[in-house]
């Protein structure tokens, strides 16, 4: 009896956009292993009918991106305590017969950090753990990075949104550690900031640029954007300006790929300098 490689997929609408295929069809190929990964592009309204048929139609798991992660959160028969705290769920599989959901975008904006900053950061690069981390935006990749970093064990935290109502929502994980503020409170936290991070639109592909002077930040501060499209937003030129480590939106993507990978085909990848040079050529190519 022929064993059938393992098949996984990347669900969303719109979904030709994603570079997942590239970066799992990455890994596939660096460890010679058997096995797909796909895009599927599912309407919400089909899309519990799709989950449930995911065992029918031999897939062992997959990743759930927009709009689709909060109702993927729903359907998971197990989730990990970060799904359960974030609300939402990116990442699919299989185990004892259930249906398991996990987030990975708070490990993977952690590992991008790591990467970028110096592992076990902030200790290891010297910015203060008493300074904030600020967050722009109250979404859900704004929650998910929320949740990192209460995990990371850092102690001020404070988000910001051009919506209070949302912003203040998020203080509910954990009001001891987290404090909304107006968007036009923004550049008063920058003096205590050590790192700025933009989980909004602003400055991604055909809309408006994030208009922020960095002037006020620390000079150990350091600034991520998870826009990947362009590679460096005016918000992180802006950093490298003032000599301020920036940390771009790509990083996160790979990152968060590793562990659903490692379910799926059963071998952990690396994200590689190969890896991204591959992804960046994509992105010049296409956009």
């Amino acid at each position: 009896m022929t064993i059938p490689h393992p098949r996984a997929f990347v669900v969303g609408h719109p979904i030709a956009h994603s570079r997942s295929p590239l970066i799992h069809g990455h890994w596939l190929a660096e460890h010679g292993l058997p096995g797909a990964y796909e895009r599927v592009d599912v309407h919400p309204d089909a899309f519990p009918d799709f989950v449930r048929g995911l065992r029918a139609e031999g897939f062992v798991g997959g990743n759930v991106t927009i709009p689709h992660k909060e109702a993927a959160f729903r359907l998971s028969q197990v989730l990990t305590p970060r799904a359960e705290r974030i609300g939402a769920v990116n990442t699919l599989w299989f185990e004892d017969g259930r249906l398991h959901g996990d987030n990975t975008d708070a490990p993977g904006f952690l590992a991008h950090l790591d990467a970028s900053l110096g592992a076990g950061w902030p200790e290891a690069t010297g910015v203060a753990d008493a300074r904030a981390a600020l967050v722009l935006g109250a979404g859900g990749a704004a929650r998910a990075i929320l949740v990192g970093l209460l995990e990371r064990g850092l102690d001020r935290l404070i988000v910001a949104n051009r919506s209070a109502e949302r912003a203040e929502g998020l203080t509910a994980l954990d009001p001891s550690r987290i404090t909304a503020v107006s968007w036009d409170a923004v550049p008063a936290q920058l003096p205590e900031t050590g790192l700025l991070i933009n989980t909004t639109a602003l400055g991604m592909a055909g809309q408006d640029p994030l208009s922020l002077d960095l002037a006020p930040l620390p000079g150990a501060a350091a600034v991520a954007d998870i826009v990947y499209v362009p590679l460096e937003t005016p918000l992180l030129a802006a950093a490298r300006t003032r000599g301020l480590p920036a940390v771009d939106g790509l990083g996160m993507l790979l990152h968060q790929a590793v562990p659903g990978f490692s379910r799926w085909f059963g071998r952990t990848p690396e994200v590689s300098p190969a890896l991204r040079a591959r992804i960046v050529a994509d992105l010049r190519s296409h956009g």
